[in-house]
């Protein structure tokens, strides 16, 4: 039977799991800038997303053996650097504002599942996006680059549901502001 998915580098994947250096170095050429982008989203600083990098190929590389390939290397090396890049955001104390139930039922639905397709430039919102304050900057990442939805933003960020919907709307508007003031 074939599997449901078909991870390209299964092949480096069980080399390097034998001990292989030059299978864990191409692991490391093929995955590395990539997952770099990725935690640069979040934690916004190079300097920070290059530890995190490396501090998540060292995971990756010393739990290796409990990998069972039930998901692509590359799917399972991304949740590592993204749970990294959010305890390095913890320990600089990243402060998540919890809102009560119905706090903002007062935002018309309309407002609040706007979805118009912005045509920005992707240079502007880069570096609106930089400008962001963190928490507004890891929702975003989280949500519209990465790919989760809010309960997972929730549970990876250790905050509520709601908080990350509100978060989001909240940076969305922030960014969107930063990005008419660019204009």
């Amino acid at each position: 039977m074939e599997a449901a998915f078909v991870d390209k580098h299964y092949n480096l994947v069980v080399e390097c799991k034998q001990g292989s250096k030059k299978a864990c170095y191409e692991l490391y050429r093929l995955y590395s800038k990539a997952m770099l982008n990725v935690a640069f989203r979040i934690v916004g600083n190079i300097g920070d997303a290059e530890d995190v990098l490396q501090e998540a190929f060292l995971d990756a590389f010393s739990k290796l053996k409990d990998f069972r390939q039930e998901t692509t290397f590359g799917l399972w090396l991304k949740q590592i650097v993204i749970h990294r890049s959010v305890n390095l955001l913890r320990k600089r104390k990243v402060e998540w504002v919890e809102f009560e139930a119905g706090e903002f039922e007062h935002i018309p639905e309309a407002e609040a599942d706007d979805n118009d397709e912005l045509q920005y430039n992707v240079k502007l919102i880069k570096a609106a996006m930089a400008q962001s304050p963190e928490g507004y900057r890891v929702v975003l990442s989280l949500y519209l680059l990465e790919g989760y939805d809010h309960e997972e933003i929730g549970q990876i960020l250790n905050i509520a549901e709601n908080t990350s919907r509100t978060q989001f709307l909240r940076a969305k508007r922030k960014l969107q502001a930063l990005i008419t003031n660019k204009q």
